[in-house]
Protein backbone atom coordinates (compact mmCIF):
# COMPACT_ATOMS: atom_id res chain seq x y z
CA UNK A 1 0.00 0.00 0.00
CA UNK A 2 2.80 2.42 0.88
CA UNK A 3 4.57 1.71 -2.43
CA UNK A 4 1.43 2.57 -4.40
CA UNK A 5 0.96 5.77 -2.37
CA UNK A 6 4.56 6.78 -3.15
CA UNK A 7 4.17 6.05 -6.86
CA UNK A 8 0.93 7.99 -7.07
CA UNK A 9 2.32 10.98 -5.15
CA UNK A 10 5.53 11.26 -7.17
CA UNK A 11 3.88 10.63 -10.55
CA UNK A 12 1.20 13.22 -9.75
CA UNK A 13 3.85 15.85 -9.01
CA UNK A 14 5.78 14.89 -12.15
CA UNK A 15 2.84 15.01 -14.56
CA UNK A 16 1.86 18.47 -13.30
CA UNK A 17 5.21 19.72 -14.61
CA UNK A 18 4.22 18.63 -18.15
CA UNK A 19 1.94 21.53 -18.99
CA UNK A 20 -1.15 23.52 -18.07
CA UNK A 21 -3.55 20.81 -19.21
CA UNK A 22 -2.26 18.60 -16.37
CA UNK A 23 -2.51 21.28 -13.66
CA UNK A 24 -5.57 19.64 -12.08
CA UNK A 25 -4.46 16.02 -12.58
CA UNK A 26 -5.13 13.68 -9.69
CA UNK A 27 -5.30 9.95 -9.11
CA UNK A 28 -8.54 8.44 -7.92
CA UNK A 29 -8.55 7.10 -4.37
CA UNK A 30 -7.60 3.48 -3.98
CA UNK A 31 -6.06 1.08 -6.45
CA UNK A 32 -6.25 -2.46 -7.74
CA UNK A 33 -3.42 -4.81 -8.55
CA UNK A 34 -3.51 -7.81 -10.85
CA UNK A 35 -0.82 -10.16 -12.05
CA UNK A 36 -0.48 -10.88 -15.76
CA UNK A 37 1.34 -13.74 -17.41
CA UNK A 38 4.02 -12.87 -19.94
CA UNK A 39 1.99 -13.87 -22.98
CA UNK A 40 -0.65 -11.24 -22.11
CA UNK A 41 1.68 -8.28 -21.54
CA UNK A 42 0.99 -6.73 -24.97
CA UNK A 43 -2.76 -7.05 -24.45
CA UNK A 44 -2.40 -5.15 -21.18
CA UNK A 45 -0.29 -2.45 -22.85
CA UNK A 46 -2.99 -2.11 -25.53
CA UNK A 47 -5.67 -1.92 -22.83
CA UNK A 48 -3.83 0.84 -20.96
CA UNK A 49 -3.25 2.88 -24.12
CA UNK A 50 -6.94 2.66 -25.04
CA UNK A 51 -8.66 2.65 -21.68
CA UNK A 52 -10.24 6.09 -22.13
CA UNK A 53 -12.12 4.84 -25.20
CA UNK A 54 -12.69 1.44 -23.58
CA UNK A 55 -14.39 3.01 -20.56
CA UNK A 56 -16.72 4.93 -22.85
CA UNK A 57 -18.12 1.48 -23.74
CA UNK A 58 -18.12 -0.15 -20.30
CA UNK A 59 -18.02 1.52 -16.89
CA UNK A 60 -15.00 0.74 -14.76
CA UNK A 61 -17.15 -0.62 -11.93
CA UNK A 62 -18.97 -3.03 -14.23
CA UNK A 63 -15.68 -4.16 -15.72
CA UNK A 64 -14.10 -4.81 -12.32
CA UNK A 65 -17.11 -6.76 -11.03
CA UNK A 66 -17.04 -8.80 -14.25
CA UNK A 67 -13.37 -9.66 -13.73
CA UNK A 68 -13.91 -10.63 -10.12
CA UNK A 69 -16.85 -12.84 -11.06
CA UNK A 70 -15.10 -14.38 -14.07
CA UNK A 71 -12.21 -15.56 -11.90
CA UNK A 72 -14.49 -16.51 -9.00
CA UNK A 73 -12.86 -14.06 -6.60
CA UNK A 74 -14.66 -13.33 -3.35
CA UNK A 75 -15.31 -9.64 -2.76
CA UNK A 76 -17.47 -7.29 -0.75
CA UNK A 77 -18.50 -4.15 -2.63
CA UNK A 78 -18.26 -2.01 0.50
CA UNK A 79 -14.46 -2.49 0.34
CA UNK A 80 -13.90 -1.83 -3.36
CA UNK A 81 -15.61 1.52 -3.96
CA UNK A 82 -14.85 4.95 -2.52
Amino acid sequence: MELVQEIKAHSSKWIKTKGKKYKTFFWQDGYGAFSVNEENVYAVIHYIKNQRQHHEQIHYKDELIGILQKYRMDYDEKYIWD
